[in-house]
């Protein structure tokens, strides 16, 4: 009996001892333990995701590939993986695993080794949330203390939600969510068997196990997953055996991107940054959605693709990269070692000439695929002089290519052409013309060859785009669509410029005087500048300012009629908006709102409105839009009806936003009797032919030598603004002369804003309005319609091709007739030359 009394005695002596020590050891490292109740309120690093207006995905910044995802959107499987490999007590225990602890204590007393942690997935989440991966007691103490805790404040589901959002499964993919998309491109619930196993064996070993780096190892690792969920009775036999012979199909996926658009969202980022902070930016799970229109965006990139590479090739072939071999073929290995040394650019790639036929060639790709260039591939392919000058039309390969040369080439539809990699640079930019909401921006043809914004960054003289913003000025004063001005040489020079400045009509032809309508659709030069005499420089570059271009951009001489000073494309769309809105100045903006990673909306755009009923002058003092009610289930609608809009400023009248509109009607549909000869074009005819329906309204742009070349134009829903040039300043565009290779409707001669930058406006707006329905621009109260006179602006009663009805502001609108003879008077240049006028 003694003995067994002091058998109990040391019992709970050694009892109260432990307690003792635990009860000390908890207060000694509570004072380092963190809430868990924090765990609550956790927020995930997740990435900065950028969405188009219609919810496709643009990009996404960030170190970590996170998808976060509710308990209810994990597979049964993919959960039974997780807990049959990881801790299959998991429902059962209350966050510490003591069977588990007893099995690695034993192990560690038998061997000395801590092999295993025996830590279940509460412990897990303690530690990924709150310690580190240090394998000491005093964090093993830790970690037992705050799993306890956490199963107080949370839910099975809730920690085991964290744990699968959380746990770092390679390649920057951070929970089950991203790891579905990282290695099989798929949501969760499209995941099989196998696939999920694969991934529910990663925690442990996301890098050794990973299967994309090592394969077999990470077979070995997801059917010993298998194994366990067969013995714990999740899967059946049948279900194990078909699951472990199926083979590794993991690979590499990015981010799944639905609109490449890199330019609007480096914008996106850079706001982002500037205004959280670059970590929080990247980190906090913010959800951006831009105003862009992912069907127009498309169009918009493809047609500056398309227009760049046209004229790229007529400008002719500069050549090949470099000579590989010129005599014996090096093998295979040699040839694709030389290749890999030549990035390709987008999907212009570098390509082996391996032989030739009389009009054809077979080429060997980066991948050591052969594939055949055909004639029509390669035709276009005339040698490059200069800018202005081409070598003769090719009739054979041999004319081009030589076996042994690394060259460019691209895929066309189901076809492999020649190519190279342009040197010029484009831009386009569209905007909603009542909100001034921007659908497309397209900043250069490859952001991977130049991240520098076009749109936004690149001040290039606006040339003949601003004779409408002139013309304007000129019909607030006085002038009207019928207005005589004379298209005569200017004598008088401005000598404001330091020398006697002399314009001159390009080409150098005058039609004597010519109506002010006909004078803007032919882009005339002198009569530019002759407007721009009536109304004032000084008056002019206010007028200039209310359509929002910086005072100092602008030049205070008689050039500014013609476009000298230097402005962004986007400034030129929000100019040219105001004609397609009825006379409102609106603010470009990019960005609809933003989510944080809540989903919650923090920031709402608020655009000043192009208001019909808005009175004049309207002020800008008007309330802001009040903040978002944290209650409300949508945003509050902003529209023209809600009382808190913001409303746009008025800077031209609804008569003369009008007018300007029927002018540069008349650049793409010109005017006249074709039948009577007295037919003409605008500078934008092409235009017409493509588009084919009479809402659109737009004007060419071409500076001195053609250096920079614009088109702007739009309908009632749609603005569009075109630019090309080199970011060479010095560097002209040239001219081409004729291809006896390429189609009869091929562009020659000068580079213009009607042939440069208008195929871009034209096959972009062809595309964005087909089977729109046509939106008739009817005249505004105050307008009225009369018969005029074409030779003279004066009022008619004769009512065949010498005449045609003419809107006029009330009250402007001619009062004489004209005299019965005068339709012998011919104001009209000559067609062809019409046709090559200065644009």
């Amino acid at each position: 009996m003694k003995w067994l009394k002091r058998i109990v005695i040391a019992f709970f002596s050694l009892m109260l001892l432990g307690v003792i020590s635990v009860t000390a050891i908890y207060f000694y490292v509570l004072p380092d333990l963190p809430d868990v109740a924090t765990l609550k309120t956790v927020q995930l690093q997740t990435p900065l995701k950028i969405y188009s207006k219609d919810g496709k995905l643009i990009s996404q910044f960030g170190e970590k590939r996170r998808i976060p995802v509710e308990y209810e959107q994990v597979p049964p499987q993919l959960v039974n993986a997780v807990l049959d490999t990881e801790d299959a007590r998991f429902f059962e225990h209350m966050g510490i695993d003591p069977i588990g602890i007893t099995r690695a204590a034993f192990i560690l007393v038998t061997t000395g080794k801590k092999s295993q942690g025996a830590s279940t997935i509460t412990q897990q989440v303690a530690r990924g949330f709150f310690l580190s991966r240090e394998k000491t007691y005093i964090r093993k103490i830790k970690e037992i203390i705050l799993a306890l805790k956490i199963e107080q404040v949370l839910t099975k589901q809730e920690i085991l939600t964290l744990y699968l959002n959380r746990s770092f499964l390679g390649n920057r993919a951070y929970g089950v969510g991203a790891a579905a998309q990282v290695y099989y491109g798929k949501d969760l619930s499209e995941l099989t068997l196998p696939e999920m196993a694969m991934i529910a064996g990663l925690p442990q070993s996301p890098s050794a196990a990973n299967p994309i780096r090592n394969p077999v190892r990470a077979m070995n690792r997801r059917n010993w997953v298998l194994s366990r969920m067969l013995e714990k009775r999740s899967i059946n036999q049948q279900e194990y055996q078909a699951a472990i012979q199926a083979p590794i199909t993991a690979s590499y996926h990015g981010a799944e991107i639905d609109l490449y658009s890199p330019y609007i969202s480096e914008m996106v980022r850079d706001y982002m940054v500037q205004k959280y902070g670059e970590e929080e930016a990247y980190t906090g799970g913010y959800n951006v959605y831009t105003t862009i229109d992912s069907r127009l965006q498309n169009e918009a990139q493809q047609a500056v693709r398309d227009n760049v590479f046209a004229y790229d090739e007529r400008h002719g072939y500069r050549g090949p990269i470099s000579t590989i071999w010129t005599d014996t073929a090096p093998d295979k290995s040699q040839i694709l070692a030389a290749l890999a040394k030549t990035s390709a650019v987008d999907d212009i790639q570098p390509a082996a000439v391996m032989q030739l036929g009389p009009q054809n060639a077979t080429v060997m790709l980066t991948n050591g695929k052969q594939v055949e260039l055909g004639w029509d591939g390669i035709k276009w392919a005339r040698k490059f002089i200069s800018d202005r000058r081409q070598g003769a039309a090719p009739k054979s390969a041999a004319d081009v290519l030589k076996v042994g040369e690394m060259v460019w080439v691209r895929p066309t539809n189901e076809t492999w052409q020649l190519s190279q990699v342009p040197e010029v640079a484009s831009a386009m930019v569209s905007l909603a013309p009542h909100d001034g909401a921007i659908q497309t921006l397209v900043g250069g043809f490859s952001f991977s060859m130049s991240q520098y914004n076009r749109v936004t960054q690149a001040k290039r003289q606006l040339g003949s785009n601003i004779k409408p913003l002139i013309y304007t000025t000129a019909l607030e004063k006085g002038y009207t669509l019928a207005t005589l001005i004379n298209n005569a040489p200017i004598n008088k020079p401005d000598l404001r410029q330091g020398t006697a400045w002399r314009p001159k009509n390009s080409p150098d032809v005058y039609g004597g005087p010519t109506r002010l309508k006909v004078g803007l659709a032919q882009s005339v030069n002198v009569m530019a500048v002759r407007a721009l005499r009536y109304v004032g420089v000084d008056n002019a570059i206010d007028k200039l300012v209310e359509f929002g271009f910086d005072r100092e951009d602008l030049s205070r001489n008689e050039s500014l009629a013609l476009g000298s000073p230097s402005v962004t494309p986007l400034q030129v769309v929000a100019a040219f908006t105001t004609f397609a809105n009825g006379g409102y100045l609106i603010e470009p903006y990019y960005i609809d709102h933003i989510e944080d990673g809540y989903g919650k909306t923090i920031e709402q755009a608020q655009p000043a409105l192009a208001c019909d009923d808005a009175e004049l002058p309207r002020s800008n003092d008007i309330a802001p839009r009040p903040a978002f009610d944290d209650n409300a289930s949508a945003p509050m609608p902003y529209n023209c009806a809600n009382p808190t809009a913001r409303h746009a400023k008025r800077i031209v009248s609804k008569q003369v936003a009008f007018l300007i509109t029927e002018a540069l009607k008349s650049v793409i549909w010109g005017g006249g009797d074709w039948n009577q000869g007295t037919g003409w074009n605008g500078t934008a005819w092409r235009a017409a032919r493509l588009i084919q329906r009479h809402d659109i309204a737009g004007k060419t742009g071409t500076t001195n030598e053609a250096r920079d070349t614009w088109f702007s134009g739009f309908n009632p829903s749609l603005v569009t603004t075109a630019w090309v040039g080199f970011d060479d300043h010095g560097r002209q565009l040239g001219r081409t002369a004729w291809n006896a290779n390429a189609p009869k409707d091929q562009i020659t001669g000068g580079e213009s804003g009607a042939k440069t930058a208008g195929p871009a406006w034209n096959q972009f707006m062809y595309h964005a309005l087909k089977g729109t329905p046509e939106q008739p621009i009817q005249p505004p109260a105050g307008i009225v319609s009369v018969r005029i006179d074409l030779a003279t602006g004066l009022l008619s009663r004769k009512t065949d091709y010498t005449s045609e009805f003419e809107y006029f502001i009330r009250g402007t609108e001619p009062t004489q007739y004209a005299q019965e003879n005068s339709e012998d008077s011919n104001i009209f240049i000559d067609n062809k030359a019409a046709q090559e006028l200065f644009q």
